[in-house]
Parts: C-alpha cells; sequence; structure tokens
C-alpha cells in the first residue's frame, strides 16, 4: 500500500543526468521514490529534469540556479541563439568509426563536455561538489570547481584521486596572498589549470533573486555569500592581473567571460592558455549577446594561439555539435549537472 508510509533503507542513491552519479545512504518513503522511479523513467530531456528538479528543492533554491539578471534577455538568448543556428550535413563519409574525444590543455577527456563552476551544489544534494567530481572521474571529462563550492580543494582530490581532471575557477581577492594560497593549494591537490572568471567584478547577487528572492538575501548562507564576495573579491582587477596570475602558478590560465574579439586578443596577449566564451549563464548582465553568437569571431580573432571553449545554452548535443562547428574544442554545462543533483536517482532493494 503505497499510501503508508514505509521507511525503506536504501543502499545506493544514485544521481544520473547525463552520467552524472553519486552514492549515499538514507532513509525514504516508499510511495515518493514509487513515484519518482516512474516519472524518472519518462524523462529524456534537461528540460524534464529542470521541471522534476524544481519539484524537488525549495522556492528560493531552485530559483538561485534557475534565475538570470534583471529581464532575463540573455539567459533566454543562450538558448534561443542555437535554434537559429542550422546545420549543412555532408553525406557518404563513411562514419563507422567514430571518437568523440579530444584534449583540454593537454589532458585527454572522453567527449567535449565539461562541468562549468557551479556555486554551491550541496543546496542540490548533500554529496554537491563530490558527486560531481565522481561522476566526471567516472566518464572521462573535465570539472571545474567554484571558488564559491561547498567543498574544498582537498576534498574533491580525495574524492576521485586517479584519473581526474580538475580545474580551479579562481577570483581575485583584494588580499593577494589570499590568491597566491589559494593558488598553492590547487596546485598541491592535484588541479590542473586555473579559470579566472573576469565578467564579475562585482557580485549581482540581488538582481538574481525574484519571488522569493528575500528569502535566501535573509538566510544565512545568502547574506554571507553577498558580504564575502563584496568583502573578498577585487572589483579593481585588470588585464595586468592575468599576467599576475600566470606568474604565479605553474598551472595554465584560463580566462573565462570573454565576449569581444578585442578582450579575446587582450586575454592571448596578457598569457591565457585558454579562453571561455561566456557570459556567465545569463546571470550577470542582461543584454549582451549569447555566448554561440559571438564564438565565430573570437575564434577568428585568436586562431590557434589558445584554445577556445564555451558555455551558456548548451541543452542538447546537437548544440555541442553547432559549438564544435563554429571552432569550440569543448563546451561547459552548469545548471543541467545540478538538476541531475537535484533528481537524486535512486536504486534500491526493499527489506522486509
Amino acid at each position: 500500500n503505497y499510501a503508508t508510509r514505509i521507511k525503506v533503507k536504501v543502499e545506493e542513491k544514485v544521481v544520473l543526468f547525463l552520467g552524472f552519479i553519486s552514492t549515499r545512504r538514507e532513509f525514504i518513503d516508499i510511495r515518493q521514490l514509487y513515484t519518482f522511479n516512474l516519472t524518472f523513467t519518462k524523462m529524456i530531456s534537461i528540460d524534464e529534469f529542470e521541471s522534476f528538479a524544481q519539484t524537488r528543492l525549495p522556492k528560493y533554491v531552485y530559483e538561485y540556479y534557475r534565475n538570470g539578471a534583471d529581464e532575463e534577455n540573455t539567459l533566454k538568448e543562450n538558448r534561443e541563439a542555437f535554434k537559429r543556428l542550422y546545420l549543412r550535413p555532408r553525406m557518404l563519409r563513411n562514419v563507422s568509426q567514430c571518437d568523440l574525444g579530444t584534449t583540454v590543455q593537454g589532458q585527454a577527456i572522453n567527449f567535449p563536455i565539461g562541468i562549468a563552476p557551479t556555486a554551491m551544489q550541496c543546496m542540490a544534494h548533500a554529496d554537491g561538489e563530490k558527486a560531481t567530481a565522481r561522476a566526471a572521474a567516472k566518464l572521462g571529462t573535465v570539472m571545474i570547481l567554484s571558488t564559491l563550492a561547498t567543498t574544498s580543494l582537498e576534498e574533491i582530490a580525495r574524492t576521485e584521486p586517479e584519473n581526474s581532471t580538475h580545474w580551479f575557477q579562481l577570483y581575485i581577492y583584494k588580499d593577494r596572498k589570499i590568491t597566491e594560497e589559494i593558488l598553492l593549494r590547487a596546485e598541491k591537490s592535484g588541479f590542473k589549470a586555473v579559470v579566472i572568471t573576469v565578467d564579475a567584478p562585482f557580485a549581482n547577487f540581488d538582481n538574481n533573486y525574484k519571488g522569493s528572492s528575500s528569502e535566501l538575501a535573509k538566510s544565512k548562507s545568502g547574506s554571507g555569500i553577498n558580504k564575502y564576495v563584496t568583502t573578498m573579491f577585487d572589483p579593481t582587477i585588470s588585464w595586468s592581473d592575468v599576467t599576475w596570475v600566470k606568474n604565479k602558478t605553474s598551472l595554465p590560465v584560463i580566462v573565462k567571460g570573454v565576449l569581444t574579439a578585442e578582450d579575446a586578443v587582450l586575454a592571448q596577449n596578457h598569457g591565457a592558455n585558454g579562453i571561455i566564451v561566456s557570459n556567465h549563464g545569463g546571470r550577470q548582465l542582461d543584454g549582451v549577446p549569447a555566448s554561440i553568437e559571438v564564438l565565430p569571431e573570437i575564434v577568428k580573432a585568436v586562431g590557434n594561439k589558445c584554445e577556445i571553449y564555451m558555455d551558456g545554452g548548451v541543452r542538447t548535443g546537437t548544440d555541442v555539435l553547432k559549438a564544435l562547428a563554429l571552432g569550440a574544442r569543448a563546451v561547459f554545462v552548469g545548471r543541467p549537472v545540478i538538476w541531475g543533483l537535484a533528481c537524486k536517482v535512486i536504486k534500491y532493494r526493499n527489506y522486509n
């Protein structure tokens, strides 16, 4: 009788979304388990995962992850721009042997989809970034750990110490000694690259929370994040700071948040080994172009001088193909990983 609340012990809980997997033990209501498994078997698109994740997350948490800046025009355009691009297929090309593998900063990955830096993943699932790290290692792809992660560099390193490709996303601190210490920790923890986010000199925290925004803004974690970002991160950074980071680490340096050919050239001239074409998922400044729209001009401006990646609006394999065809070496996804974590796909057995 599924109307009866029966507690069952779950041996494995698997978060499976685009292959993102996590395992943990807990007790659950078998009625909810039945409903969930029935729903999960019917989900095939990221939109469906998002819709289901929305039912499992507190409203303010869902809004934190989903929302964009201002009127969300850029957030919408990130996806709509892909729909305006059409493929020109060529036939009879012998596709019997296909290899999705590529390399990023000299590291081999099994397919050209990486995990973008996404803050506070433990709000979506108790395992948070550790679950994502396990999944990335299992699938053989790259994960970028956010500065605002709910899991430390060292914990991620211990989670999957072998066969892992981890990059660290860096905000430059007002106190440069703190920045240097973080860079050293990343190196000691086996991270393979540093990703400097350059499109967020100021936090756009309040602008991203509509409806129940006050719940997160007034919460301990919400107010703490806002204060931390405002107090600690340096709004005076310039291109010379990219060179400064380059001189402080032995790791490759990637610049994330470039949207113009001019800035792409500046990034390359200041030592960047890679560029992530990105508008911060439409969360920082509304009214800027979709990432996929400006990708060709950046590829043309930089050429083969450094590797080009992109994020923003990638939701299907066809989107990935379009980005690669326009010159990206790989793409990164953020929100889809969160929806997978929130959905908590479950394997279970009954206990009498």
